[in-house]
């Protein structure tokens, strides 16, 4: 027997609760400056019901770079936001770039 969703009552196969989390959230990609002068791109502002783990090792496939996840937060090593954007915006977020 399938898992049904806490949150959308479909069974697993079936649930849009993560599509829904994209659209409707706006990400921030900002970068930062850290020890060494090394340069971080922080992808803030994903909900909970999103797969961060998952995503965050598709934006290192990606960018080819090292990161983490804090927090709902991921951490990519280096200078990517050009990069991180695309792919974000090709898995169906809305992103921001301040």
């Amino acid at each position: 027997m399938s898992d049904i969703c806490k949150v959308c009552g479909l069974p697993k196969e079936l649930c849009v609760c993560e599509k829904i989390a994209r659209e409707g959230k706006e990400i921030k990609i900002t970068t930062e400056k850290r020890r060494y002068g090394k340069m971080v791109t922080v992808i803030s502002g994903l909900d909970s019901s999103v797969d961060v783990a998952e995503l965050t090792t598709e934006l290192k496939r990606c960018c080819a770079c090292g990161g983490t996840t804090k927090n709902n937060v991921i951490e990519l090593q280096g200078d990517h936001k050009e990069k991180a954007r695309k792919k974000l915006e090709e898995l169906g977020f809305t992103v921001e770039i301040p």
